[in-house]
């Protein structure tokens, strides 16, 4: 199952730092088959507000997500960015071809059912 690295970046700077972070970071993605998929352009914001850009970065699976973040080579370079963007990063897990939301909606009604909470 695909997962993906997401990086909502809030602020940036345009530092040398970042510049070479850059420069340095494919070279960290690609023992775990890391790819771009998003990479910062502005996003044309429908609903809400949306401050700042994004990254989408997508692995195989999470432990290779989870090895590429916990890699000394990503290790090595991360404070290059960390250092100059406020931004959050998270790793998770991606659905399957075949994911089906009704399913979801289902285990959500029932897991409110069995707790007493009827969903609404």
């Amino acid at each position: 199952m695909p997962a993906y690295g997401f990086a909502h970046l809030r602020s940036r700077r345009n530092h040398s730092d970042v510049i070479e972070y850059l420069n340095r970071i494919q070279a960290t993605l690609d023992p775990f088959d890391g790819r771009f998929v998003i990479h910062g352009p502005p996003a044309e914001v429908v609903e809400g507000t949306w401050p700042g850009s994004m990254v989408l970065i997508e692995f195989p699976d999470l432990a290779e997500a989870r090895a590429w973040y916990d890699s000394p080579a990503y290790r090595a370079i991360l404070r290059l960015r960390a250092d100059h963007i406020e931004g959050d990063l998270l790793l998770i897990e991606g659905v399957g071809p075949n994911y089906d939301p009704a399913e979801r909606g289902r285990a959500l009604r029932a897991q409110a059912e069995q707790a007493g909470r009827p969903a609404t």
